[in-house]
């Protein structure tokens, strides 16, 4: 097995490399997967909304932290079925249930994003 040719970096280069890659991870999900799209123009609507509704830090930081954490998990949902893709598009019972999961996440924090909105703007 051959290791990633960018773990010899150090300092700043080894940074900068992996902003880099970040930002290329971003664009990747951005164009090839739909919900993360749509998740994406839901923030742009939501943690801009959050800042404005939230009274006080804590309350901000919880309205957009619970957007930025569908984000977040969008992208770990999204990595888990390439690497499943990746293996093999075989129908197979345990790559089934690896994407169920993984939508499973992405569904329970939709849900994290209604309750804490609802409990910091309702209570």
């Amino acid at each position: 097995m051959q290791e990633s040719p960018y773990k010899g970096k150090t300092g700043l280069r080894s940074l900068l490399n992996a902003i880099s890659l970040s930002f290329s991870g971003l664009a990747s999900a951005f164009r090839n997967e739909e919900a993360f799209r749509q998740e994406v123009l839901l923030a742009l609507v939501l943690v801009p909304l959050g800042l404005w509704l939230g009274e006080g830090g804590i309350a901000k930081a919880l309205l957009v932290a619970s957007v930025l954490l569908v984000l977040v998990v969008e992208l770990l949902n999204s990595a888990v079925e390439a690497a499943v893709d990746r293996v093999s598009l075989d129908h197979h019972r345990l790559s089934k249930r690896a994407k169920d999961i993984g939508s499973a996440a992405v569904f329970l924090s939709l849900v994290n994003v209604a309750v804490v909105w609802a409990l910091v703007l309702l209570a």
